[in-house]
């Protein structure tokens, strides 16, 4: 008669092997759900602190914008003012100089712009 060999049942090393990788499995699981929790609590703090914050005042651009012009208005009334003082000097000493006063208009105009 032959004797029939069934297969044994899972040996214990495995049995054991399997239960603790479902085991490091179930930490690191639970590892990066604690994780993704506390990505979203920082996110939405975030998006709080931005919603928060004050946008772009309407009348301090305004007061900006009107002190450039400003500026800039100062800075072609002076240019003027320096071209006529050296048109004022150029009719004093003569023609002689009146390619170097071009040339010093020529680059204050262009340091100006």
């Amino acid at each position: 008669m032959r004797t029939s060999r069934t297969a044994p049942m899972a040996s214990p090393s495995v049995s054991f092997r399997i239960s603790r990788s479902t085991e490091d499995l179930a930490g690191t699981l639970h590892l990066l759900s604690q994780r993704l929790l506390q990505l979203e609590q920082r996110l939405e703090s975030l998006e709080q602190r931005q919603a928060a914050e004050p946008e772009e005042d309407p009348a301090l651009v305004t007061s900006l914008s009107n002190a450039e012009r400003l500026l800039l208005d100062c800075r072609a009334l002076l240019a003027g003012a320096l071209d006529e003082a050296e048109e004022g000097e150029q009719d004093e000493d003569g023609a002689g100089e009146g390619e170097q006063a071009e040339a010093d208009r020529d680059w204050r105009s262009r340091s100006v712009a």
